[in-house]
């Protein structure tokens, strides 16, 4: 192979409307459900997070990727036209059929590019980035765009007070370029895996073709996501803290060496916990949770946007990714920026 590669442009867009933890317990205190903003900031971390308002084209999900990708390639100075590949990361996409990334291509205009969605849920950032390293290696490749997007306010169950706290709407963009094999800047290393018996701990139940949505199955939630929240921290913390010493042990790494950990925004407690367990200090993680909540495939890509926009992440700094996601799904990745 002679080509490594890189990210080289990066964009995030979220919904304008801001859902405070404050209107939460108001929401669900109309539908008899008790808590509060203490409560819901204590077990999360979040503060607030966006959501998409129903029926807006300007916020459907391929809309918030649009925007995003727009500014992902400003940034890497590049046009539509430019691009090769798209993956577009989702779990709630604009339909069935066609793909999200189809109707991203349309908005876009990067007719010169094929292009496909995967669903790995939270990991689907890593897992696109990772997918389209590999066309790039190959030299099939010259320019992909990743979009990691959701629109989980759709999934909210707000009869369910430890789902739908959590999560929030948005978009996050990278473009992938290659480099020299031997570049000091290049995506070093991946590792993903998956666990389909562990399906239960985030489904939603109704409206693929196993279960196709009635007004019985409507009325009983099956269209909404269902959490085993217990269950699913500890096997998030467990397997976060071991695929994380993995990369790190696979490229000799210590985690002294790290400028960077950015993890998936699940929640603070989990966040806390892996830190701690690796012995990373606070100041080398980078969070939005507070802001945004758990934005699924879109965290890591909007985090990343924000500190290298802010100017946190600098040329020449490590990184090392870490996310979980419901399959569920698992995947980390370390570059040198």
């Amino acid at each position: 192979m002679n080509f490594a590669a890189r990210i080289t442009g990066t964009g995030s867009a979220f919904p304008k409307k801001r859902i405070t933890n404050n209107s939460i317990v108001k929401k669900m205190a109309k539908l008899g459900v008790e808590s509060s903003e203490k409560w819901i900031f204590e077990r999360t971390g979040i503060a607030e997070r966006r959501h998409s308002e129903i029926g807006n084209k300007a916020e459907y999900n391929s809309s918030l990727g649009l925007i995003a990708a727009q500014k992902a390639l400003e940034m890497a100075g590049k046009k539509p036209e430019d691009i090769d590949q798209i993956v577009y990361a989702t779990c709630t996409g604009d339909t069935i059929l066609p793909s999200t990334a189809c109707w991203l291509q349309k908005k876009i205009g990067a007719l010169n590019a094929w292009v496909m969605d995967i669903n790995a849920a939270c990991s689907g950032f890593i897992y696109g980035v990772a997918t389209v390293e590999q066309f790039i290696k190959t030299g099939q490749t010259k320019t992909a765009l990743v979009i990691g997007a959701e629109k989980l306010s759709v999934l909210l169950n707000w009869e369910d007070r430890g789902s739908c706290i959590l999560f929030g709407d948005g978009a996050g963009a990278a473009v992938v370029e290659p480099v020299a094999f031997d570049s000091p800047s290049q995506i070093l290393s991946s590792h993903m895996l998956s666990d389909g018996n562990l399906w239960e701990l985030l489904h939603v139940p109704g409206g693929g073709s196993n279960l196709e949505l009635t007004p019985e199955r409507f009325a009983g939630h099956e269209h909404k996501a269902k959490m085993n929240g217990p269950e699913l921290f500890k096997v998030a913390v467990r397997t976060l803290t071991r695929f994380a010493k993995e990369e790190l042990k696979k490229n000799n790494i210590t985690v002294d060496e790290l400028d960077w950990f950015i993890l998936h925004q699940a929640n603070i407690r989990i966040i806390n916990a892996v830190a701690k367990r690796l012995g990373v200090p606070q100041e080398k993680i980078l969070l939005n949770i507070e802001r945004y909540g758990n934005t699924s495939s879109a965290t890591i890509p909007t985090l990343l946007d924000e500190a290298v926009r802010d100017g946190r992440i600098r040329k020449g700094q490590l990184l090392l990714l870490d996310a979980f996601g419901a399959g569920l799904t698992f995947g980390s990745m370390l570059l040198r920026w």
